[in-house]
């Protein structure tokens, strides 16, 4: 329905590969060794959270054990599933908690749970997963259905996660409760494209509909519940809130600043790490769904920028809460934040800074990226992302396998490797990225958005595909610019001090705080720039070794910081006026620069 191949198919490689193993040596890979909301979780039958972290932190382990072949991997998330799987009531109810009190909890997690069965049950096709995701959605519609349970809260804000595992299940049964399920929690979920007028001027009070992550989500709800209605699809409704989101909190990585409700449009707001993630996953489905090339587009520059300038070199700890021009990474005064809504430490680099929704969530972000390099065309296979990775899958039922080697999105290059045990006809179709200026195939100059390559395919054939990108400077609100090459942003790096804080009872691994004593206060001075290809470190968005940079000329200006805050930077400069002699840098990928000037201004 999603346009998706097995994920089972898809296995990565170079730098992604890389990418995903320091993901499985870090936090991600060892939550249930040391984090109780998961070691001692409700859903396997512990004393602590038996709602969304356990399904949060499943989304992404599950997924990132199978594409790595990892056994050890393998082996623990299928425990969490046995367990899960053998705590389900006899009428399907699947969610831990007590019968009496299924009419007081948040059926968010249900949702949840239902897209992570879902997902291991491509991987895996037992037909146990399948028949507990069945029970447990039947369940619902019958509670739903007599009015035992209703939609309340967060179920309330996400109810159309629930057309994930519905679309799935639909697709292998075709039974009409299905669909009726599906009706009536659109019926009772929030109506998002109403809510417009609460995006527009951040309020310093929490609330569902200007819920950061819950917006990030929100994009695919319409296309989803259409494609589980068997109506026609489009992404008008997607891109029209899209639009209006980016135009009062949008920020130049394809992101909304919300710290954790909309903050508005400048660069010292900071904006959520979960969000960051769900985007990308909504990203990905919109793009599937609809093979706009946009929604990819858009996915790149949150993947390349946003999810790795928010974790650590090794993924061991992470923030709630990045800033695009970012000075410094601190606990502030508890009775006085630059957030909208979050906390003192939602800054720090940690295991579980200001709320532990991240720490799980975090998961699902690289993982699924994989998941989606590759989409199923009706008349053959696409190439979604220029991502290091490959698919074996049968067409006619030859078996063929296509591979991708790049270093894109730090080089601007990929060859495509096509092999097929014996003629097999179809189209093999790549996305071409929506900053790409031009392009050429095997050094023949192409044109389209879409490259599509039909003819019949035997054993193996390579396409080389070279991207010409041009470092560019693109406007943004307040008179400020941001420096693009690619999908990538580039930031002034500002040297960083690290400071490990006293260790917190409980705490597995103490908060980290990062000071600065460089100059930022900078603006663009002049428009040429040198693209600088570098060998960089085994961390592919290396805070010490960037594999790529940009070498301009910057100039002082006049800027403050804000008021009450040594450490966060005014939205904008006092004025453009250069205040001294262009100096020369290099710039790094943002996704590098854990402290960072991104948004400044061109100088006079």
């Amino acid at each position: 329905m999603f346009h998706e191949f097995s994920p089972a198919s898809v296995r990565p490689a170079g730098w992604y590969r890389d990418q995903l193993i320091l993901e499985a040596k870090g936090l991600s890979g060892n939550l249930d060794k040391m984090w109780p909301d998961v070691s001692d979780s409700a859903w396997i039958g512990g004393s602590h959270e038996g709602w969304e972290r356990v399904p949060y932190w499943l989304d992404g382990f599950l997924p990132l054990g199978f594409l790595l072949g990892d056994d050890d991997l393998l082996s623990r998330g299928k425990r969490y599933v046995d367990a899960i799987l053998a705590r389900q009531r006899p009428d399907g109810w699947i969610c831990p908690c007590e019968d009496r009190e299924r009419a007081d909890y948040d059926i968010w997690s249900c949702f949840l749970i239902g897209k992570v069965l879902t997902l291991y049950y491509t991987f895996t096709g037992e037909a146990r997963v399948k028949d507990a995701l069945y029970r447990a959605m039947k369940c619902l519609h019958g509670m739903m259905r007599a009015g035992s349970i209703r939609l309340f809260e967060w179920g309330k804000a996400r109810w159309f996660e629930a057309m994930i595992p519905l679309c799935f299940l639909y697709e292998e049964y075709g039974e009409k409760w299905i669909r009726d399920l599906g009706k009536l929690l659109e019926d009772e979920g929030l109506d998002w494209n109403t809510l417009r007028g609460e995006w527009i001027i951040p309020k310093q009070e929490w609330s569902f509909e200007r819920h950061v992550v819950n917006i990030a989500m929100m994009f695919k709800y319409r296309a989803a519940a259409d494609v589980l209605a068997g109506e026609p699809v489009s992404d008008t409704l997607a891109e029209d809130l899209w639009q209006y989101l980016a135009q009062y909190n949008g920020t130049p990585a394809a992101t909304f600043n919300g710290d954790e409700c909309l903050a508005g449009i400048g660069p010292s707001h900071g904006f959520e790490l979960c969000s960051v993630c769900e985007l990308m996953y909504s990203y990905e489905l919109l793009y599937f769904i609809t093979g706009e090339g946009k929604w990819a587009d858009r996915l790149e520059k949150a993947a390349f920028n946003a999810l790795p300038a928010t974790i650590s070199n090794d993924m061991w700890r992470h923030q709630y809460d990045q800033m695009t021009n970012q000075l410094a990474c601190v606990a502030f005064d508890p009775d006085r934040s630059p957030f909208t809504t979050n906390g003192k430490d939602a800054m720090l680099f940690g295991v579980e800074p200001f709320y532990g929704c991240c720490t799980a969530n975090m998961a699902q972000g690289w993982p699924k990226l994989g998941l989606h390099a590759f989409r199923q065309e009706a008349d053959g296979i696409g190439v979604a992302l220029l991502l290091p990775s490959s698919l074996t899958t049968e067409i006619a039922g030859v078996p063929v396998r296509v591979e991708i080697e790049t270093e894109y999105p730090f080089r601007m290059s990929a060859v495509i490797r096509v092999t097929a045990e014996s003629p097999a006809a179809f189209t093999l179709r790549v996305r071409i990225p929506g900053h790409a200026v031009s392009y050429a195939v095997d050094g023949v100059p192409a044109s389209g958005r879409v490259l599509e390559l039909k003819r019949t395919w035997t054993g193996t054939e390579e396409i080389t595909l070279t991207l010409r990108a041009a470092p560019r400077l693109v406007e943004r609100p307040n008179g400020l610019s941001v420096l693009e090459y690619g999908p990538l942003l580039f930031s002034l790096p500002l040297e960083v001090r690290e400071e490990e804080l006293p260790r917190k009872e409980g705490q597995y691994i103490p908060d980290t705080a990062l000071h600065t004593d460089a100059e930022w206060r900078y603006g663009f001075a002049s428009d040429r720039f040198e693209v600088i290809e570098k060998d960089g470190d085994s961390v592919p968005f290396s805070s010490k070794a960037p594999r790529l940079v940009i070498r301009t000329k910057l100039a002082r200006v006049a800027w403050e910081t804000k008021d009450g805050f040594d450490t966060v930077a005014e939205d904008t400069p006092v004025s453009p006026r250069a205040v001294g002699a262009p100096e020369e840098f290099e710039l790094w990928p943002y996704g590098c620069a854990k402290l960072r000037m991104t948004e400044m201004p061109k100088t006079e």
